[in-house]
């Protein structure tokens, strides 16, 4: 049986879906703290609160960190998660209030639903009162409620995108889990063998076809003419461990995650996506920084494979189900 990021302990995990405007969001809930870090690696980012987990600034942990869709607009769940945790005491003692610590980011979903519906405060406080601390939905849920994956040609020539989860035990109990929704420009590959998963898919035939493949025969440099847009691709993650890491090692975690994501989806990390990896270390046992870095990049690609096969059709886009051998069986592979 798969686990997921909520086998580290003291981390819940809820969702706030809305199946008709195909949007949501995620609140990763750490309410007794922990280390936080991030790494921003995306040209288009839509971020809350990165600058504080810089390892030179004050705070140290964050009690919960929020995936949504909704563009920049969906910033504003993490409002709800605040509220949800200041009525429980929970924050960052300054005196007055305790203030709770809450970075969130972005992806966008505004083409595939109701671009009128976005996530918001309302959201942000259900998907708190839907945390668990157990199994976790995957596919379209959450902040993966309005995923697509592989946009060269555009949102109508892509496949459903997702949410999923992933996490590794080792026989020493260190535990390192992954949570990642998968919205990305590139096209998504079974990083153990390297076959296309999901991606784009050829307007003539329908079928997948390989985007690096494709950005190297193009006939023309002039990706600007495309019909791919930036800004409305992002893949964004939390990593989440029990070892006991300083600030600055919970930032170099959350950049070793990020090969995660070069392992899974191909190209990443380009000038039309947002890619956003958060880190979290509970610090309740011992650990190497490069050891934990290590399983949370193998993690994040595993997550990210989860999230594509887990995926439903919506909106006239196929998941990766729905594609036959040449989507999921594992026998188209990517040219490299």
């Amino acid at each position: 049986m798969y686990g997921n990021i909520t086998d580290v302990a003291g981390v819940r995990v809820g969702h706030a879906t809305d199946p008709e405007a195909l949007t949501g969001c995620t609140v990763v809930l750490v309410e007794e703290g922990a280390v936080g870090g991030a790494d921003v690696r995306g040209s288009a980012p839509g971020t809350r609160e990165t600058d504080l987990l810089r390892p030179v600034n004050l705070v140290e942990k964050v009690h919960a960190v929020v995936l949504a869709g909704g563009s920049a607009f969906g910033l504003g769940a993490a409002c709800g998660v605040m509220e949800w945790l200041d009525e429980r005491g929970v924050g960052f003692e300054a005196g007055v209030a305790r203030v709770p610590i809450v970075p969130a980011a972005v992806l966008f979903d505004l083409d595939l639903g109701d671009p009128r519906v976005r996530p918001d405060r309302s959201m942000g406080l259900a998907a708190c009162r839907n945390a668990v601390a157990g199994p976790l939905p995957e596919g379209n849920v959450g902040a993966g409620t309005g995923c697509t994956v592989g946009k060269v040609f555009g949102t109508r020539w892509s496949t459903r995108g997702g949410l999923g989860s992933h996490s590794i035990r080792l026989g020493d109990g260190l535990t390192v889990g992954a949570l990642v929704a998968v919205n990305s420009f590139g096209d998504v590959l079974d990083w153990r063998t390297g076959c296309l998963l999901a991606g784009a898919r050829n307007p003539m035939t329908g079928q997948l076809l390989d985007t690096a493949r494709h950005l190297r025969e193009a006939v023309t440099g002039d990706i600007s003419s495309w019909p791919a847009s930036p800004g409305r691709n992002t893949t964004l993650a939390v990593v989440a461990t029990d070892a006991r890491l300083t600030k600055e090692e919970v930032n170099k975690l959350a950049q070793m995650a990020q090969d995660g994501l070069a392992r899974s989806i191909s190209p990443s990390h380009t000038m039309f996506d947002g890619d956003v990896v958060f880190a979290l270390a509970t610090g309740r046992r011992p650990a190497s920084v490069t050891r934990v870095g290590a399983l949370a990049a193998e993690a994040v690609a595993e997550a990210i494979r989860r999230a594509v096969l887990a995926a439903t059709a919506a909106a006239g886009i196929p998941a990766c189900r729905d594609l036959g051998d040449a989507g999921g069986g594992g026998k188209h592979a990517a040219g490299r």
